[in-house]
């Protein structure tokens, strides 16, 4: 089995940044918008703070209750994404359910707010490169998120592969981000057949299925339509502030496409449909 690949995968380190226009300006953030950005930002760290601080003991007890399985914490990591994103004002909505049974997730990147609304809709959890793990700061994060690494190594390319395959068996949703960097949230790239691969091998679950998802970004009333978006050489501190400081924010919906079996599938077909059914959303 051919582990996903970092590049595809990432949703922390754009290594192959797509450069596709200047970002627009951030707007100058006044007084006001920075009473907004004291007061969200507090709000959505104490959220973050105390659910991470239930979580660890919610795990604990799960893992002895249900093994790696998640039946708990995923809702639990599922319902603080959704009330930080309440306690930044930004609206949210989700069109489709979630697929039953063995499966993957694949999404459009456009914005590290992604982290926040794809796990508001439903129990994911993303997959990166190796290097992240030892960011400071973020590395917290995606340990208590139980985030699925994988590292450019061909010596470690059957480790990774079981590791897939055994959490795939245990129920988790892992999402992939098969255009390999994140866009201005205008478009979707073409995804990366080579992703899909790590998804045929047979010893994955049987009656494995992919599902497509969209997250398609709103601006607020007068701001640029790309305003949420995050790619290219910006800096995350102030695209953050500039959230936050936003008066009246946007919205975000997200769409969840009908699962794609992968039986009888090769990974350029498997790309193509999920690339189309993706794609679709956003055109819409």
């Amino acid at each position: 089995m051919t582990p996903p690949s970092p590049e595809a995968a990432s949703y922390t380190g754009r290594e192959a940044t797509w450069r596709g226009g200047t970002p627009p300006p951030l707007p100058r953030i006044g007084p006001a918008g920075w009473v907004l950005v004291a007061l969200r930002g507090a709000a959505v760290v104490s959220v973050l703070l105390i659910g991470v601080l239930l979580l660890l003991p919610l795990r604990a007890g799960e893992r002895l209750a249900a093994g790696p399985r998640r039946p708990v914490t995923g809702p639990w990591v599922q319902g603080v994404c959704r009330l930080s994103l309440w306690c930044m004002g930004i609206g949210w909505r989700r069109i489709g359910r979630p697929m039953r049974g063995p499966g993957t997730v694949v999404a459009n990147h456009s914005s590290w707010l992604d982290i926040l609304v794809l796990n508001a809709a439903m129990p994911v959890f993303f997959v990166s490169k190796a290097e992240v793990a030892g960011w400071p700061g973020i590395n917290i994060l995606t340990r208590v998120t139980n985030t699925h690494f994988v590292a450019r190594d061909p010596r470690l390319a059957r480790q990774q592969a079981a590791e897939f395959a055994a959490r795939t068996a245990a129920g988790h949703r892992l999402l992939f981000f098969p255009e390999g960097t994140s866009t201005d949230g205008r478009r979707v790239l073409p995804f990366k057949p080579t992703l899909f691969q790590g998804f045929l091998d047979p010893a994955l679950p049987e009656g494995l299925a992919v599902q497509p998802v969209t997250a398609s970004y709103h601006a607020p009333p007068g701001r640029d339509p790309r305003f949420y978006g995050w790619w290219g050489d910006m800096d995350l501190g102030p695209h953050l502030l500039a959230v936050l400081a936003q008066p009246r924010q946007g919205s975000v919906t997200v769409t969840l496409h009908p699962p794609i079996p992968v039986a009888g599938q090769d990974r350029k077909r498997l790309a193509a449909q999920a690339e189309a059914a993706v794609r679709s959303a956003m055109d819409a």
